[in-house]
């Protein structure tokens, strides 16, 4: 486990106290229940920009706390446990992260100011299909003058009914499968030509599929030059994925602890199903996996912090073996509760929905054991 600051510290307790008195469970399953388009509760938003943690990320000059990757990763955690719905991630983490990287100076004046307020969500639309695919942008950017158009589709995207604006990842030169060729533009979600419909994933939350129909940007709303921006998107992926790595963390870790308080109080036989020595074995072996992943997810946001060179090989290994871990977890919270665990009423199922979604996001756990190998040259 990382060496946490003073202030670190107060803010994963904060994180803490704060998610399990405002924004448990059986708040994001009334949200659920309810049916809401956008994936969140408007007042839950609200308090985290008054905590402010949309400007951890930001440096003080747009009016951000500047903290660092692993100080947001202990919130994302937190809020992961109580399978917390924000846009907190998508716009204050990800979309913040690619102003940082590939905006200008303009571009960065004009919008991380707000994310930090919560005027604006801003949000990474990357992928086309079901599978995470940067180089298989087949979203067109065509210069027209001093223009660009773009035309194309991008789905799964996080918070897409509430977005703002989009940071879109386009081609502009080369062909589907070049890691070569891409742009990034910021688009408003208002602009014409510019569609969004709601999907209905397993995890209720507010991802959109976007259609991008003959859509007009200036040169303004280019980020870094044109048809080069396949490095910094690696770079804007690689934080994404320890961000969510953090989260899935805090999702793995609260199925872990309510199988374990299961096994303390679950009689049977006359005895706590736990003194059996099968599930004390099991439950041995997931505590060392949890332990594992949250030594590589750390370090995954620390070499972040220290703008290592490995950064790469480290996020990779970071969501590869946390996602391993989750998977297990996951599978486990249902098998050891028996029936109860496959039961609506009963909040397990609620986060193996939420597992099998953050496994997935910004490369499941083969995609990026096929990258860290290729990154060490094999």
């Amino acid at each position: 486990m990382a060496a946490l600051t003073e202030e670190q510290t107060l803010i994963k307790d904060q994180a803490t106290s704060w998610a399990s008195a405002e924004a448990p469970v059986s708040k994001f399953r009334a949200m659920r229940n309810e049916g809401a388009e956008v994936g969140f509760a408007e007042l839950t938003w609200s308090a985290m920009v008054e905590m402010g943690w949309t400007g951890i990320l930001v440096p003080e000059e747009y009016g951000g706390s500047d903290l660092g990757y692993l100080t947001f990763g202990l919130v994302l955690e937190e809020l992961g446990k109580q399978l917390a719905a924000s846009p907190l991630f998508a716009s204050a983490y990800v979309g913040a992260t690619a102003l940082l990287l590939a905006g200008n100076d303009t571009q960065k004046s004009s919008h991380l100011p707000r994310i930090v307020d919560g005027t604006e969500i801003v949000t990474l639309a990357v992928d086309e299909g079901p599978r995470h695919a940067p180089a298989r942008t087949a979203c067109v950017a065509k210069a027209a003058g001093d223009k660009y158009v773009l035309s194309g589709t991008k789905t799964l995207v996080l918070e897409g009914m509430s977005a703002t604006h989009f940071i879109v990842v386009a081609r502009s030169a080369g062909s589907v499968g070049d890691a070569q060729g891409l742009s990034l533009f910021i688009v408003r979600a208002d602009v014409a030509g510019l569609s969004r419909r709601p999907m209905k994933t397993i995890d209720s939350r507010g991802y959109a599929e976007l259609s991008f129909n003959g859509v007009e940007v200036s040169d303004a709303d280019l980020m870094g030059p044109a048809g080069q921006a396949g490095e910094v998107l690696d770079e804007v992926l690689d934080r994404a994925r320890a961000g969510i790595g953090a989260e899935m963390l805090g999702v793995g870790s609260q199925a872990f602890a309510m199988t374990l308080d299961y096994l303390k109080t679950r009689k049977q036989f006359g005895a706590v199903i736990g003194s059996f020595q099968a599930l004390g074995h099991r439950a041995a072996e997931l505590f060392a996996a949890m332990e594992l992943a949250r030594s590589c997810g750390e370090a995954a946001l620390q070499e972040i912090d220290a703008q290592s060179n490995s950064v790469a090989k480290a996020c990779s290994l970071s969501k590869a073996k946390v996602g391993d871990f989750l998977h297990t977890m996951s599978n486990q919270l249902i098998q050891i509760h028996g029936g109860i665990g496959m039961t609506d009423e009963f909040d397990a199922g609620l986060y193996l929905k939420r597992a099998r979604v953050l496994e997935t996001l910004y490369g499941n756990q083969a995609f990026h054991r096929d990258r860290y190998a290729r990154l060490l040259g094999f």
